[in-house]
């Protein structure tokens, strides 16, 4: 049996095993073999709905200096923004006619939204619309923190750990993060109930066979209810501005991997997939992915959330032609849900 069948039949397998399975990404046969498969699963668990998240990118502020990251502290040439707590809801009640029922609100790691600042937040969309999810995506806190974000409503959380690998997680972030606390914040949410993502960059500087096989242990190991990947996509204003983005066809290999690895796993096809191929994100879907997460936030502040060069979010992928995103998911033989989009039981 080679080493595709074997992933297919028994999923969990050995570091070395997953190593021999990345390299098959270059086979057109094992690439095909793979999105089928996944398509089959994504089918048996979820049939053809895609499930659209409200993006509110809300603070672009962050106190962290990630070496590959548009909107790192050191970031002195960047416009930076916060939305008050009306245009938050005003986000909110415009997604929500538009038919979203989920909202995720990204930020940095902006010390101004305090704790008291953020369950305020959530409690108010939760209290203004009870039928919909919150997903926080704003970085490390302390489980209290969690705890009580939580109990104003928050549904789900998303931290990507960007890598699984401890030196590599190092080479991308300064002194002062730390890698075992990312991943102590990964089961922090999980304890506490919350439906949890977790994600990495594909092709970041420093990555290499080794380091992708990692993140699939670790996801199988993990199985968070949300994966997010990408490309790495260089920014002008970090270290990194010179290096490679990383490749599509490796984005959408992993994609169907992680379809086949969690079966119910709720899998983006993420913006910076859309970014680095006109196509990416109808191509995600096709490779097992049923989420797409258009852009609520207000238009003027949307150039400012740049974590990477030349980011789609300015003109077709803005929430208000989300007709526009209806027909290109139904070009892949899918269609564009109103519902919450848990994940599956």
């Amino acid at each position: 049996m080679n080493i595709i069948e074997q992933f297919i039949n028994h999923p969990d397998m050995s570091l070395m095993e997953y190593e021999l399975l990345v390299e098959q990404a270059g086979n057109p046969e094992a690439v095909k073999r793979l999105q089928e498969e996944a398509l089959r699963i994504r089918r048996q668990y979820y049939g053809d709905k895609v499930y659209i998240r409200g993006l509110i990118e809300f603070t672009n502020y962050c106190k962290n200096n990630c070496y590959y990251c548009g909107i790192r502290r050191d970031n002195k040439s960047l416009q930076r923004y916060r939305l008050t707590k009306e245009q938050i809801m005003e986000c909110c009640q415009n997604g929500y006619d538009l038919g979203f029922r989920t909202f995720v609100f990204q930020g940095g790691e902006d010390p101004w939204f305090t704790e008291d600042r953020m369950v305020s937040l959530v409690r108010s969309v939760h209290e203004a619309w009870p039928d919909c999810a919150i997903t926080l995506s704003v970085g490390e806190l302390p489980k209290e923190t969690y705890r009580a974000l939580k109990k104003a409503g928050a549904d789900r959380y998303l931290l990507r750990h960007e890598t699984a690998d401890k030196s590599h997680y190092e080479s991308l972030h300064p002194e002062g993060m730390s890698f075992s606390n990312r991943m102590q914040c990964l089961q922090n949410l999980r304890a506490l109930g919350y439906q949890v993502g977790a994600g990495f960059m594909v092709g970041s500087p420093g990555q290499n066979k080794f380091h992708l096989a990692k993140e699939l242990y670790f996801l199988s190991h993990f199985k968070p209810d949300m994966v997010g990947i990408g490309p790495f996509i260089p920014h002008h204003k970090t270290r990194y501005k010179e290096e490679p983005a990383g490749a599509v066809s490796m984005t959408l290999f992993l994609l169907s991997v992680i379809r086949i690895l969690l079966p119910k796993v709720l899998l983006p096809a993420t913006t910076a997939l859309g970014t680095i191929d006109p196509y990416g994100r109808e191509k995600g879907l096709l490779a097992g992915a049923n989420v797409i997460m258009p852009n609520l936030s207000p238009e003027k502040y949307r150039k400012n959330y740049a974590l990477y060069d030349n980011k789609i979010c300015m003109g077709e992928e803005a929430a208000k032609c989300i007709r526009c995103l209806e027909k290109r998911v139904a070009s892949v033989g899918a269609q564009i849900v109103v519902d919450r989009g848990d994940v599956c039981k």
